[in-house]
């Protein structure tokens, strides 16, 4: 296999390392706040996981997920399981709001709108207390760091 960008690298700023998966923080400008949960080792689909890894998996997003509501505080929350070109399940997790660039839509289509300046400053200051919030709800949920 060539070079795997997700294995030569955390793929983002690394909030939380458990020994099967890891949670990032995603440099995307426009959507502060912008989380993936990556699973370590290369593989597919979820499907391609055994059931108790699979419940794994998911309970680290919802616990991301319950960290990114309560202190970013999102209209709505995108998750994702996108990956056509990386063996690693992981699943985005998009904190969206009625002014964001896209919203409705996808982040991943057009620009709908100019992104809001100091809508994204005030988001951006808050990303302290999510990386906390992060950590808080994973030692909650009983995950452990690696």
């Amino acid at each position: 296999m060539s070079q795997c960008e997700l294995c030569a690298g955390d793929g983002g700023e690394l909030v939380w390392r458990h020994p099967d998966f890891r949670v990032l923080l995603v440099d995307e400008a426009a959507y502060p706040g912008f989380c993936r949960v990556v699973w370590n080792g290369h593989v597919k689909e979820m499907t391609d996981l055994a059931p108790a890894q699979r419940t794994l998996l998911a309970n680290a997003v919802w616990a991301v997920e319950e960290a990114l509501r309560e202190v970013m505080q999102p209209e709505k929350v995108n998750l994702a399981t996108l990956g056509n070109m990386t063996p690693h399940v992981h699943w985005h997790v998009i904190p969206r709001y009625l002014d964001d660039q896209h919203f409705p839509t996808p982040v991943w289509a057009s620009a709908r709108r100019e992104v809001d300046q100091p809508s994204l400053e005030a988001r951006r200051a808050k990303l302290p207390q999510l990386r906390e919030a992060i950590r808080r709800q994973l030692a909650e949920a009983g995950f452990s760091e690696a």
